[in-house]
């Protein structure tokens, strides 16, 4: 019965934007209220299925599947899946989405745009839904491809200012170059197996019938997409310019949709990276690398949205990284306690920007005064994104990084590398706390927000977004327990139990482990302090003396200038090439002929005059040339025979 309802959760929220288009388009107010009734029955709908696979029997599974095309002998089927991972997911992007599309109610107030925005969130939600829900990897691409137009739509959505156009258009590229990788992989297992149901795949892989370098391929594409969705090294450069769109849509982005889609693809298709050693290496490698290089951007970062992002970026690296080292349970874990604290710190910076009109951390500071529920919500989100016992992001960090200890090998200095990587998040997290809530306000005494609506001093945000921040703040301070028992027991044992594999899981603390994580983390916090909060050590004494490394970071790894200069001297040099040859080649050579029919005809016209004695004469000589022609070669014939 679950099961048959799983298309519900598709059907809602699509059906939400189908209304906002062709009807509540003329009434902004209702196309929020549509939105809000579509996601939150999704929400009723994911806890529904959530307590049905709680109460399935271990290793029992939801699914729903029908017949779509036969291939020569080859049968498609797509259908859904309902499983301990999607359970979770559903919550996860349900409530967060629902949350957002409240808080939308203030922060979009008054925008010319309105029902656009909620139709684009209606659809943005409905694909994300579908990519959870799909058993089939081309349905899974399908509902992929539909989150990448929907964050278009949305990262542009104030497309008359040239930055959001072109920020969107810069997203929608970069994740094409890994969606190109993840298309390869469906073409490679499908001519290998005639099959792309990810149970059956995951079955070939463990029993030796799918492997080798066809195992690989997969596994490479796959990663692949997931580099570019989940903006890691060396796709991530997409993601900072994202925050052109709303604030609200950089929530949804960064928390519960777009940038766990990757993560989550990656985590649905373990066992194939599993059966890939190398690849899982790979993976690995490049979570860690992408978690350090982004808490380093983040240093230095002035925009209040931008230091989030890359603590996206970085945080998105944990994951991969506790997926590479074999962590299911950890790289999940940290998705779904990520969510909720990210989400709650994007509406928190977004109840700023609506206050005081800026985005720039230099121009706030003694915020706490004016907008105490705003700094206690945020400061819970710190604290949790910083990794401080108890808050939620320390438990998750803490199993990653056991994981990594665990693995060996690379997993060894991995473990190293997130060490710093918590010192370097903790920092500049708080770094962002003491610039907008510390000393004195910057700002200038009366401000508009983000679509040029004067409010005057900084004040609270309205209620319609200050209570999401305040839902949003108890799972962000509370959701790590859950490692230690819920409602179905604790998170890793319920996610292992209902999956139609064995993820290798091993419970535990380690006391090492958990003291130089929190250890990490205080050492952070007390440099942010000491340089914005208490101002003993001034940010020009790191900003002078390290200065190549400042503008290294500043300027991103001169990762866009790389990525500019690939774009303008090799494309479009290629480009260039291809251009003349086409125009002086191959157009040449038909111009050519042409040119040449065009002069022959020209000369052959002139002998026709239109003059009846002139064509007689050419008659006449022309009978007496073949006369004469007979008589010549039947002469040397004659000769030839006698």
């Amino acid at each position: 019965m679950v099961a048959d309802l799983a298309w519900l959760f598709i059907l809602l929220p699509l059906l939400s934007f189908l209304v906002c288009v062709f009807v509540t388009r003329p009434y902004p107010r209702l196309s929020g209220y549509v939105t809000i009734a579509a996601v939150g029955a999704t929400f009723l709908l994911a806890l529904v299925a959530f307590w049905s696979v709680g109460n399935l029997p271990p290793d029992r599974i939801l699914e729903s599947s029908l017949q779509w095309v036969v291939i020569g002998g080859s049968v498609l089927k797509v259908g859904l899946i309902i499983d301990s991972l999607t359970a979770v997911m559903l919550l996860v992007v349900t409530l967060v989405s629902f949350l957002i599309q409240i808080y939308s109610q203030g922060y979009m107030a008054g925008d010319p745009g309105y029902s656009r925005y909620y139709a684009f969130m209606s659809l943005f939600t409905a694909s994300m839904l579908g990519l959870v829900l799909a058993n089939n990897l081309l349905l899974v691409f399908i509902f992929w491809e539909l989150v990448g137009l929907c964050s278009y739509l949305l990262i542009g959505f104030w497309y008359q200012r040239p930055a959001a156009a072109a920020a969107a258009k810069k997203a929608f590229l970069i994740t094409r170059l890994g969606d190109l990788g993840f298309l390869a992989a469906l073409l490679v297992a499908f001519n290998a197996t005639g099959n792309l149901d990810i149970r059956h795949l995951i079955d070939l892989a463990e029993t030796k019938q799918l492997a080798g370098a066809t195992l690989t391929a997969v596994a490479l594409g796959l990663f692949s997409g997931a580099v570019g969705k989940s903006a890691q090294f060396p796709l991530h450069v997409w993601l900072p310019d994202a925050m052109e769109g709303p604030t609200p849509v950089s929530a949804l982005i960064h928390a519960a949709t777009m940038v766990a889609a990757g993560v989550y693809l990656v985590g649905r298709t373990l066992p194939l990276f599993l059966a890939a050693p190398d690849v899982l290496v790979l993976v690995a490698v490049i979570g860690g690398l992408t978690a350090f290089m982004a808490a380093t951007m983040g240093l230095v970062m002035t925009d209040i949205k931008r230091v989030l992002a890359y603590s996206t970026i970085s945080q998105l690296g944990y994951m991969m990284m506790g997926l590479g080292v074999g962590g299911l349970v950890a790289g999940i874990f940290h998705l779904f306690n990520h969510a909720f604290f990210k989400a709650l710190l994007f509406l928190a910076a977004g109840s700023i920007i609506h206050s005081v009109g800026t985005q720039d951390l230099r121009e706030m500071g003694g915020l706490r005064r004016y907008m105490p529920v705003t700094f206690l919500t945020m400061l819970a989100g710190a604290l949790s994104l910083a990794g401080l016992p108890p808050f939620s992001g320390f438990w998750s960090k803490d199993e990653i990084l056991l994981d990594a200890l665990r693995f060996g090998g690379v997993g060894q200095t991995l473990y190293v590398l997130g060490l710093l990587t918590a010192f370097l998040t903790a920092f500049y997290t708080f770094r962002l706390v003491f610039l907008a809530f510390g000393g004195h306000y910057r700002g200038p005494a009366a401000a508009g927000h983000g679509h040029d609506h004067g409010h005057g001093a900084p004040h609270e945000s309205p209620a319609v977004m200050t209570i999401p921040l305040i839902v949003l703040a108890i799972p962000s301070v509370l959701s790590g327990f859950l490692a230690f028992g819920g409602l179905f027991g604790p998170f890793g044992e319920f996610l292992i139990s209902r999956l139609s594999w064995h993820p290798h899981y091993e419970p535990g603390l380690d006391p090492t482990t958990m003291g130089l994580s929190a250890a990490a983390s205080l050492l952070g916090i007390f440099g942010a302090y000491a340089v914005y909060g208490a101002g003993w050590v001034s940010p020009e004494v790191f900003t002078s003396t390290f200065r190549p490394l400042h503008s290294l970071l500043v300027n991103r790894y001169y990762m866009d200038h790389l990525y500019n200069w690939i774009a303008r001297r090799i494309v479009l040099g290629v480009a260039g090439l291809l251009d003349w040859v086409d125009r002086y080649g191959v157009d040449g050579v038909v111009n050519a002929v042409a040119e040449l029919a065009v002069m022959a005809a020209g000369s052959l016209r002139l002998l026709q005059r239109g003059w009846v004695q002139f064509y007689a004469l050419m008659v006449t000589v022309g009978i007496i040339l073949l006369v004469a022609a007979f008589g010549f070669f039947g002469d040397i014939i004659a000769f030839l025979r006698g």
